[in-house]
């Protein structure tokens, strides 16, 4: 099978190192990759988010399957331009990717399927929003309703604060605040059926227990041990399948990855909202676990021919991911300084190395390009080796000022 996979994140080259793996891929290109994943797969440069560009690409290269990364070629309808040039396509249409792309239309689909999850309000109004606010009370939750990369959500106790982050948003959603603990579920969908991944943890803040603003993610685990067998058998009947049923009701059937982000409360699991694509930093702990080959996964949402049944096999061990991301991360991330010491994972069994905001200087070296430069990647039977051999490296890499949560996975030492 000869992919395309577009994008140039950590969570690209996840899904690139994994086919690279795979015995049935035989071709594997990239656009516009990053130099990780460069390595691996020919590399082309293309704009993620011109469906034209993107399918053209695609047929000149003589593809069988495109795999669409990040969620803003999805809510520009990319994948809609690759299956009008008849290629199939793993990655949601334009309509269906709304689930991500609007808070407001997501929490609509989530009240008619009757998911359970925090009560909310659309807002286009400063009115409407100190309506909601008084409603809901502390700590206050707002959110801007269009694509914010993971960043446009602030929790917090100043009212003044939610008033200014909400003024900067055209329309903005005010909720409910859960309490409880974050976990992230991947079901892969081919429009009416799903196949469930194993579950990871994420960690959004940018300092370590849990303080400072929300960012795309400063590192993940997996598999997540305080969410029980049971539980977690329940989830795809109570968060993914009424919500492909509902999809489909409005005539935008989702094929693709459900991302649903979830929050175990009280009251049970809850969902705190939904993306049209893999998770990034969890993806890459989860496909370091996963043992049935991606390419034949992800064919068959794009073509349909999903098995409800199909039972995927996993490792047992524990992976753990560390993001190093730029000095200045999240506010003004520096681009442009060197990275050093990347070559020090080979000499530790079980680790990777994934490149997400990086590029090369004229002299072929290797700098930072973005917020998020590196996913540090480990894998052991006991999570306290993975997590250890995690660190190590994360320390050996070298860049100035670099943004690194030392408390990723401490949980799992309790």
């Amino acid at each position: 099978m000869k992919i395309l996979v577009i994008g140039s994140g950590g969570r690209e080259h996840a899904i690139v190192a994994a086919l690279s793996r795979d015995p049935d891929v035989t071709a594997l290109h990239a656009g516009p990759g990053n130099p990780g994943i460069a390595a691996i797969a020919a590399c082309h440069p293309v704009d993620p988010c011109d469906g034209a560009a993107v399918a053209a690409l695609a047929t000149a290269l003589g593809v069988d399957l495109v795999i669409i990364g990040p969620e803003a070629p999805l809510i520009a309808g990319v994948a809609d331009a690759v299956r009008a040039a008849d290629i199939a396509c793993f990655g949601p249409t334009q309509d269906a990717a709304r689930i991500e792309g609007s808070k407001g239309f997501a929490k609509d689909v989530m009240n008619a399927a009757g998911i359970p999850t925090a009560r909310a309000r659309t807002c286009t109004t400063s009115s409407e929003v100190d309506d909601a606010l008084t409603e809901f009370g502390a700590p206050y939750v707002v959110k801007d309703d269009g694509l914010a990369a993971g960043k446009g959500v602030m929790v917090t106790d100043n009212i003044h604060g939610a008033r200014a982050h909400a003024a900067g948003c055209d329309r903005v959603v005010i909720e409910e605040y859960l309490d409880g603990r974050e976990f992230s579920m991947f079901a892969l969908c081919d429009g009416t059926r799903s196949v469930a991944m194993a579950l990871a943890r994420d960690y959004k803040r940018v300092g370590d227990g849990d303080l400072g603003p929300n960012t795309g993610g400063m590192g993940a685990y997996s598999p997540v041990p305080w969410i029980f067998a049971d539980l977690e058998a329940e989830l795809t009947a109570t968060v993914v399948t009424p919500v492909l049923e509902e999809l489909q009701r409005r005539g935008a059937p989702f094929a693709g990855v459900l991302f649903p982000g979830l929050i175990l409360t009280d009251d049970g699991v809850k969902v705190i909202e939904y993306n049209a694509r893999f998770g990034d930093p969890e993806i890459q702990v989860v496909l370091e676990r996963l043992n049935t080959p991606l390419s034949g996964l992800l064919y068959a949402c794009a073509t349909g021919t999903l098995k409800p049944d199909l039972e995927l096999d996993w490792s047992p061990d524990t992976a753990v991911n560390v993001v190093i991301a730029s000095d200045g991360y999240p506010a003004q991330p520096v681009t442009g300084d060197p990275i050093g010491g990347l070559d020090h994972a080979a000499a530790i069994d079980g680790v990777h190395v994934l490149h997400a905001g990086t590029a090369l200087d004229d002299s072929g070296a290797v700098i930072t390009a973005g917020g998020r430069v590196i996913n540090v990647v480990a894998r052991a039977a006991d999570p306290s080796a993975a997590r250890a051999a995690a660190y190590e490296v994360v320390d050996r890499i070298e860049l100035r000022g670099k943004v690194v949560r030392t408390d990723i996975a401490t949980d799992l030492m309790r």
